[in-house]
């Protein structure tokens, strides 16, 4: 008899209480980075903003989001396969949202490495987070570790984004301060 899901996903509790921990107190550290782009001189827009600074949140989040499901006491492995899999998809749609985002603002032009961490990378964790869910739905063992992957992929993520944003500011202020007579 195969144990339930409530039995093998508790051995992956303590790596979720850790995960989700980090996803709250990293979307905390992104109010922080707001606040510093908006005490910045650096010319910016909502869209830019939306573009840029929310999609961070929204990954920190769903990496929150997803420890609290699987740590949930579920039965079944199709129910939290279910969940996960609607949160797949809903992260494929939120990132082609930021790609007209990032395409409609006119703040900055995104270099190679902004397609590659804010729509490339993002669109990779979630199509991968899909794949773990249907496994988990098969009940596949193998799919918990994808799935870790993908909440580990995510807060990379947005810890980089956050990470080049604060630089980008920091680099900008001090050559404003450079350039003044």
């Amino acid at each position: 008899m195969e144990p339930s899901a409530h039995v093998v996903l508790s051995q992956w509790e303590t790596f979720y209480v850790i995960v989700g921990s980090s996803g709250a107190a990293l979307t905390g550290l992104m109010f922080v980075v707001i606040t510093l782009v908006a005490d910045s001189n650096v010319p910016r827009t909502p869209e830019t903003l939306n573009a840029f600074g929310t999609p961070n949140v929204l990954h920190f989040v769903a990496v929150l989001f997803l420890s609290a499901i699987l740590t949930a006491p579920w039965q079944r492995f199709r129910d939290p396969a279910h969940v996960l899999g609607a949160t797949a998809i809903a992260g494929v749609v939120y990132v082609l949202v930021v790609l007209r985002r990032m395409l409609r603002q006119t703040g900055y032009k995104p270099v190679l490495e902004d397609w590659v961490w804010h729509l490339f990378l993002p669109m990779l964790a979630y199509a991968m987070l899909f794949v773990g869910a249907a496994g988990l739905s098969h009940e596949q063992t193998w799919a918990l570790f994808l799935i870790a992957t993908v909440s580990l992929l995510l807060l990379f993520i947005g810890i980089h984004n956050a990470w080049d944003t604060v630089t980008y500011l920091a680099t900008t202020r001090l050559k404003d301060a450079n350039t003044k007579p």
